[in-house]
């Protein structure tokens, strides 16, 4: 399949090393501005895939995210962040990359060429129908996540991905294809500029939309946190103070602290 890989092309600025350093930091930022354009215009199909990632989680199913170098950790951080800030099982949000764990310390590029290794490790997780898998590649071209996406798609499992060209074999093999076209990068091919800032952010729009589609916020505050530090369980005591009157901080954090989420401990106060 012959296109065009935007995210290849050359920067639209020459001889960098010649710029002072206000110079590129103007340009890069310059660059950055484009990119919540970009994503702007992918808002029906994120919402689509959003809406059906919540469908499957209530009826039991889980969201697998599956990438290679910058995408992959990008998809592992997005899934770590889920259980402390949502109080979800580690379970529920999955990531995965080429090269496992090792990977997102050291770069082991040559997994990603690997076409039926991402279907493995997919696998390992007993992945079935009742999930779905969201591919992340910039290029949308990574071996890795288009293997992993065709055997997701053959075995009946709902499938999306995130990736910065159009019409590329990534986004073949998702039922929810988000393209994100953010153009060349300030260094040319040096995806993990824009291309990694836009998939960022749509990481944020989907786990946030999805865990606020679930239930797991009220109001605008992360109710099912996990009080983890010192620093979450003031934020919690406060929560507690707010939404059920009480002033005393002790005796909100006393509650909070024996009932280990700040939804628990207000329901406890106000009896419901």
């Amino acid at each position: 399949m012959n296109f065009i890989k935007v995210t290849e092309q050359p920067s639209h600025y020459r001889n960098l090393e010649k710029m002072t350093t206000e110079e590129v930091l103007i340009n890069i930022n310059n660059e950055d501005k484009t990119v919540p354009y970009a994503i702007e215009k992918s808002i029906p199909n994120i919402t689509a895939l959003v809406d059906v990632i919540k469908e499957r989680i209530l009826s039991g199913g889980r969201l697998f995210y599956i990438g290679a170098g910058t995408s992959g950790r990008l998809g592992v951080l997005d899934a770590s962040e889920c259980p402390p800030t949502y109080g979800v099982s580690p379970d529920l949000v999955v990531g995965i990359m080429a090269g496992g764990d090792a990977a997102l310390r050291y770069g082991i590029e040559e997994a990603e060429d690997d076409e039926t290794l991402g279907w493995t490790d997919l696998q390992s997780y007993h992945i079935s129908s009742k999930d779905v898998v969201i591919g992340i590649a910039a290029s949308g071209t990574t071996p890795y996540v288009v293997g992993a996406l065709r055997n997701a798609q053959l075995e009946g499992v709902v499938t999306g991905c995130i990736v910065c060209n159009q019409g590329s074999p990534v986004a073949r093999y998702a039922d929810y294809p988000i393209e994100l076209v953010v153009g060349p990068e300030f260094v040319s091919g040096s995806t993990r500029m824009k291309s990694g800032t836009a998939q960022k952010l749509v990481l944020n729009m989907i786990s946030t939309a999805t865990m606020i589609g679930i239930g797991l916020v009220e109001d605008n505050q992360m109710v099912n946190m996990q009080i983890s530090n010192s620093k979450l369980v003031d934020r919690g005591v406060r929560m507690i103070m707010k939404q059920t009157g009480i002033t005393d901080y002790e005796t909100a954090k006393k509650a909070l602290l024996k009932y280990g989420s700040v939804k628990l401990a207000v329901r406890e106060f106000l009896h419901v």
